[in-house]
Parts: structure tokens; sequence; C-alpha cells
């Protein structure tokens, strides 16, 4: 027999006060930049507020202490009990747990952290490192181990705390360039769950109709990396090389590796292998959810999907307003869309994003059945 999955709820989780963009350098910490380099972050930095159009950004860390309030560990928990609470579910009835989420060097996983913190004794658990995808893969595996029955209930979890790479004591200044500064203004911090059950019959709710991924980076640059090793390094060594620092390419010479031979960028052209692969169903899409932190790049984006049916009116994103918190960002959207807006029988929510580190993309679908 093959289930229905249903979301039984979505939450989300931002750490301390919002931070205004213009604020950012200041709260995570001004550099000591040589001063062809400082002049360029000053610069730039009116650039990229225009282009990523946030307004505000949440950290977990504390300027007036220099310490962190949360981690991914707290963030992640306190995400899966607003869901749990919302699913009117006990998490000793989750029989399985996927956590989502960006590089993760602890032993033992988060997974299981976050399962010793909510009191669940027993479930399957699961640990996804795949940056933005990560989430998207997370809900793909709830989605095909729920439509078996080999599990009832799924939590799905995903949590970054970014700025724990950006904060100035992070660095080594002596050693900084402008690739390392750059995603300094894209990401913030942020949690967000969801709770997923099997059902034999549809009753009110959304359920997932269709979720898909795919890596499209087997023979192109890394647009995003840091030059750790695939071992365990010397710390100091790291540092001193600067290995830790996560670098970005600039914008402008992204079209180098996100556009491909038809003149489409990599997100349309996997956006359109989803739609066809899982015969997706666009009847009823009331909103279409990008999931790019850059305003610019999701303009490009939009304007290029009216090719595949996807009406302009549809575009949903809520970064605008709480910043890019890159894996869990995808639920935070939900978490906000679901709560602005009012669903009709047979709505559709699409989501989809491109993961520039190695060109990941992802995307589910959500109907809702009224």
């Amino acid at each position: 027999m093959k289930y229905y999955v249903k979301m039984d709820s979505v939450a989300s989780y931002l750490p301390g006060e919002p931070i205004k963009f213009q604020d950012i350098n200041d709260y995570l910490g001004n550099f000591e930049l040589t001063p062809k380099l400082d002049k360029w972050v000053h610069r730039i930095q009116p650039m990229m507020e225009e282009m990523l159009s946030f307004k505000y950004c949440y950290y977990a860390f504390d300027n007036k202490t220099r310490t962190f309030v949360d981690d991914n560990l707290s963030m992640s928990v306190k995400a899966a009990k607003k869901a749990l609470e919302k699913a009117q579910k006990d998490a000793k009835e989750i029989d399985l747990l996927i956590y989502g989420g960006a590089l993760s060097n602890q032993i033992p996983p988060i997974s299981t952290r976050i399962q010793e913190e909510l009191g669940i004794d027993l479930c399957g658990e699961l640990h996804i490192h795949a940056n933005c995808t990560s989430v998207y893969k997370a809900i793909k595996m709830a989605h095909m181990l729920l439509q078996t029955g080999e599990y009832k209930n799924a939590l799905v979890i995903s949590s970054n705390v970014a700025s724990s790479s950006f904060i100035r004591e992070f660095y080594n200044e002596k050693v900084l360039t402008k690739d390392d500064i750059f995603l300094r203004w894209y990401l913030c911090d942020g949690a967000g769950a969801m709770v997923f059950s099997a059902q034999e019959e549809k009753t009110s709710g959304f359920y997932l109709e269709d979720t898909y991924m795919e890596s499209a980076g087997g023979n192109k640059k890394s647009a995003m990396c840091n030059e750790v090793p695939y071992h365990w390094s010397n710390p100091l060594d790291d540092f001193e090389k600067g290995a830790h620092h996560v670098r970005q390419i600039y914008l402008n010479d992204m079209k180098e590796h996100a556009v491909e031979e038809n003149g489409k960028t990599i997100f349309y052209n996997a956006l359109n292998r989803m739609l066809k692969e899982k015969n997706v169903n666009l009847e009823g899409l009331k909103n279409f959810v990008v999931n790019m932190p850059s305003k610019f790049v999701r303009q490009i984006i939009i304007d290029e999907c009216t090719d595949l049916g996807i009406p302009l009116e549809t575009f949903y994103s809520a970064i605008e307003d709480v910043g890019y918190a890159g894996p869990p960002a995808a639920i935070i959207s939900i978490d906000n869309l679901l709560q602005s807006k009012e669903f009709e029988n047979n709505d559709l929510i699409m989501s989809f994003v491109m993961e520039v580190s190695k060109f990941m993309q992802a995307g589910f679908t959500l109907r809702y059945t009224k």
C-alpha cells in the first residue's frame, strides 16, 4: 500500500533581535583591513543591499558579549518543539527524525542529539549535509519512507548558524580577500521544522505530491567553497592559511558557472527536468517559492520561469523580511507563507532551490486538500 504524506505542521525559529542590513558589519565586527580592501567593503555594501534587498537579518550571536546565545542544536530543538505543538503530537510519536543542514564536524551527529533533547527513546534518524539543498533532501527522504508505511510520523529539521563563520573572531584578517568577505552579507541564522505523517486517506491539509533532487555540478567549477581538506586537519594550520574561510565568487562572475549552453540558468534547466521527470501537475499553482538569497538572481529566475507556464504573480519569498538562513530558509518561507495567506482546495505550493557550491538542485510541491 502507498500512503499519502501529510504535512501536519511547519514552524520556524529566528534567534535574537532583527538587525538592519546596513548594521551587519558593525554587528558582526569590523575588520582591520588594508586601505584598498577597506575601501572596497564600504563601496560594495550598499550595492549588496540593493542586490539582496534584505530588510533584516537574525543572528544567534550577541555582539555585546561576543558570545553565542544559540547553536544549531538549541535552535533545532526550539523549532521542533513548536512544530510538534502545532501538530498536536508528542515527541515520542516520532519514529523518523531527519536533520538537513550545513557543514557539521561534531560526533555524534546532531540528529541523535536532537533525538536526545526531545526525549525520543527510539527512532530512525538521518543527518544530511548538502548545504542549501539539505532540507529538500530531508523532505524527500521523509516522503519516500512514509509512503511505504515503514514509518508513521516524521520530524524534519534544519538549522544554520551562519554567523559563526562571519564574526570577526573567526577570520585570519592577515590573509583576508574579497571572496572571503562576500558571503557575509548573504547569510544569517535560523531554524525550521516540519512534521509529516503517513495517511491511508486524505483529510483537510497539505500533502507532499512531488520531491526532487539532482546534482548538476559534475563538470562545473565550484562557486562557493573553503579549502579545508577531506580529513581532520590541524586547526592552527587551517587558520594560518585561511583555509577555513568560506568563499564565494561575485555575482558578476556567476554567469560563467550558472548559465548553461542553452542560455538558461541551471535553476531553470533543473526545474524543467523536475517538472518533466515527475510529471508535475501545475494546476492550481498558487505560490512558487524561489529559495535564493539574491533578489537580483530571483528576478532573473522568475522571468525565465514564465516559459515553463509559471505566472509571475505566484512568486513568493520571505527572505526580504527575515534574511536568508541557508538550509532552513525553505521551511522558514513556507511557515511565513502559510501564516500570511489563505488556501483553497487543490491550491499548490512549489519550492525550488539552486545551491552554488557544486550546483545541487532540489524541489518539492505541497497541495492543499480542503
